[in-house]
Order: structure tokens, then sequence, then C-alpha cells
């Protein structure tokens, strides 16, 4: 089992002139301090995809039909090289990207959430911004395209750390950092964030309280939180417990009506809190594609009833809760 090769000495140094340089050491240590987490079997395996990635002499990225495009214009030779590359670092879950001339189609049409919440954000111009558990880091580029003046993107997972690495490959992004944490191995008490999106996380955690304490303390006081995540459909103050599975997923433990959701965020001390949207799953939304060709939510579906989990549960609803610090 290999380890990852973290730069500590990098990373405070490219954060030195940023809102982020008083907590670089503390975030280096972090990371350092992962232990066993920075070892994975495939580690080898993503880093030579890495490696094999076709070099290029321009730099730069756009958004586009809400994909991530990078400016490189490889030859036509290369074009193998690059999707042998990408393949090595298969499933791609968030997207959509456009990689020279190949188009990752990934499972979740992460633009489409995009498009829902970005109106009723606070804008991002020169913001400084966290977002927790940001998988592939596809929202990153949004969150950098909106005008966030520095980006954070903090993840556990080593295969999105290095699918994140072969986008900046070619996009060469200097305002944006990837770092393989999760939120409770965060510094205490930072309050320096302006914007704290927090999207797919919370369901997986076994004491929700405990996670949106953790994003208070990182937001600045009057900073936005942005929470997503699967909600019980029906009125009330209430929530339904998970057994073993939920959709095929493991670790999913409790799903809140969206009344229990917002008390959750007031009880954590949060302020104006207000739920955006509610949005059902699409099986256009998030689907098998030749990036990501294990199960995805079709296969998570009942058959005879697709408003219903393989598990008996409501099909996913995810819904948008913003609030103040």
């Amino acid at each position: 089992m290999s380890e990852l090769q973290f730069d500590a000495e990098g990373l405070i140094a490219s954060l030195a002139d940023t809102s982020l340089a008083p907590w670089s050491e503390a975030l280096a240590a972090a990371v350092l301090n992962q232990g066993h987490a920075l070892k994975h079997g495939h580690l080898p395996r993503w880093e030579a995809a890495i490696k094999a990635l076709p070099e290029h002499d321009g730099s730069g990225w756009r958004i586009e039909d809400g994909a991530v495009c990078t400016a490189a214009q490889l030859a036509s030779d290369q074009t193998d090289a690059l999707e042998k590359a990408l393949s090595e670092l298969m499933p791609w879950r968030k997207g959509p990207f456009l990689i020279g001339p190949i188009l990752l189609d990934t499972e979740w049409r992460s633009d489409w959430k995009w498009d829902r919440i970005i109106d009723h954000l606070e804008p991002l111009q020169d913001r400084l911004v966290l977002d927790v558990g940001c998988g592939s880091g596809y929202h990153l580029w949004r969150m950098r395209e909106a005008g966030a003046r520095q980006v954070l993107g903090i993840d556990p997972s080593l295969l999105y750390l290095k699918q994140f690495e072969a986008v900046q490959h070619y996009a060469r992004e200097t305002a944006m950092h990837f770092l393989p944490l999760p939120m409770e191995a965060l510094p205490e008490n930072m309050q320096v964030f302006d914007t704290i999106f927090s999207m797919g996380v919370l369901y997986h955690r076994r004491e929700p309280m405990s996670h949106l304490a953790e994003l208070r303390q990182a937001l600045r006081p009057g900073g936005e939180l942005v929470l997503e995540t699967l909600i019980m459909p029906g009125e009330g103050d209430a929530s339904l417990a998970i057994g073993e599975r939920y959709a095929n997923m493991r670790n999913i433990y409790e799903l809140p009506t969206i009344e229990h959701l917002e008390n959750w965020v007031a009880c954590a001390g949060f302020n104006k809190v207000r739920t955006v949207s509610v949005q059902e799953t699409s099986l256009e939304e998030q689907r098998r594609s030749h990036w990501m060709q294990s199960h995805s939510l079709e296969q998570a579906l009942r058959a005879d009833d697709p408003s219903l989990t393989i598990e008996g549960y409501p099909r996913p609803t995810r819904a948008v809760v913003l609030a103040t610090a």
C-alpha cells in the first residue's frame, strides 16, 4: 500500500499571500496527521496516470455548457494517451469536464445542482470559500468562476484529489486548493471563510449536529452556509432512521423532513435559516456513463415502483438550506 507524498512546504508557500496564510501551517499539519488515510493500494496507478497526461504549453480554463473546459489543444496522436490516463482515474462521479478533446460525462450532472442554487446565494465575488466533501472539485471551478478570490476544497478521498490534479494539470488555477481532509480535521475555530458549502455530506454523519458545529466555527461572523442534503418528504418535525443501506449506499443514518433539518441548523446557532431548493433526483441528473460504469440511481430504485428505493425508502430528494453564522 502506497502513501501520498504531501508537499507541506509547498502548501504553506502557496497560501502565503492569501487570507489562509495564518492557517497554512495548521492546515499542512492536519493533512500530515491523517496517517493511514493517506495510504491507498491504487495510489501508484493514479499517480502514474497523472504523470502520463500529455504535456501542453498553454494553460487556462472556462465554463461551457456546464462543463469545466481546459484550454489544452492537444495533437491527435496525444488523444489516446489522454483518454487512457483519464480512464485510470475512473469512476468520475462529479462533473462534467472537457479535458482537451475528451468529454468526461460524469455520473452526476453537477452543473444542474449549481444552476439551482447560484441565484439564491450571497454573491461570491471576492469571497474566501470552503467546499466540504468537494469530490473531484467540480464546484470549486464554479465558485471561482463566480468571483471567489480563493477557494479551498476538502475531501478525504485520494482518488478525488488525483482527479482534481488531472484537471489542474491543464487549467493551472492558482487561486484554488484541494486538501485530502475530512471536515473534522480542520483547525478549530478558524472563523475565516465567507461562504462554506457542505453538499452531500450531512447524511453521512452519524452525529449531524457535530458537523453543523464544525461548519459554524469555520465561518466568519455573518458568513453564509450552503447546506445540501437528502431529506424525507413530508410535513412536520420528524426524521427517518435508516438501516444498513439507503438507495444502495452505506453510511446513511437519518433523513430529516425540511422542518427538522431547519431546526437542526437553527439549534447549531445559525440565523436566517431558509430552504431555497427541494429537488427529487432524476435519472437524467444521476446515471451510469462511460466514465462511471457501476450501479447508479436507476439500479437503486424499485423496478415496479421507482418512487421507492430498493430498500423501500422514499426515492432520493435533496434540499438546499441557506443560513448565516
